[in-house]
């Protein structure tokens, strides 16, 4: 059966480059490699770096704050933290109220690392080839679709809504 002008077949929605989420994958690599190359004199990874802008900008906080911050859960976000403590950058400590919550904060030598760390946005903005404004624009967008995605996943009934 022929479909009207204008309009997608089923089958056309099955193509790879029709799929934003594969845009969206694609594009995470992509800033992954730049973070990767940008980060490299800093001695920190990607996942390391969100820790520490987390740190920075709240200062000490129970483990399971920051993984809310990252969506991260314990299991991915505990080995971070301790690469990060043996690098000298975090110091983790049980809360004496409830032993089984830990906390973390920067160090003094993790402190000093967010001077060190002050250019990384613009350097990873000025990689995107877009002005600012449209940079700010699309994260906007993003944290859109991530709010719309979170509810649609948290309505699905039977639905996969899980993380990679």
């Amino acid at each position: 059966m022929d479909t009207p002008a204008g309009t997608a077949r089923d089958e056309d929605f099955l193509r790879l480059d029709h799929q934003i989420c594969f845009s969206l994958h694609a594009a995470t690599r992509a800033f992954n490699g730049v973070y990767r190359t940008v980060l490299k004199d800093l001695g920190l990874t990607y996942p390391q770096y969100l820790v520490m802008l987390v740190l920075w900008e709240h200062g000490e906080l129970p483990v399971k704050q920051i993984g809310e911050h990252l969506r991260l859960d314990s299991g991915t976000l505990s080995p971070l933290l301790k690469r990060l403590e043996t690098a000298g950058y975090v110091e983790r400590r049980r809360s004496p109220e409830d032993e089984r919550s830990v906390t973390a904060r920067p160090t003094p030598a993790g402190t000093d690392l967010r001077a060190r760390a002050a250019g990384v946005p613009r350097r990873i903005a000025a990689a995107t080839g877009m002005p600012l404004d449209e940079v700010r624009a699309l994260r906007a967008r993003l944290e859109e679709l991530t709010t719309a995605l979170d509810t649609a996943g948290a309505s699905l009934d039977g639905g996969c809504a899980t993380e990679d």
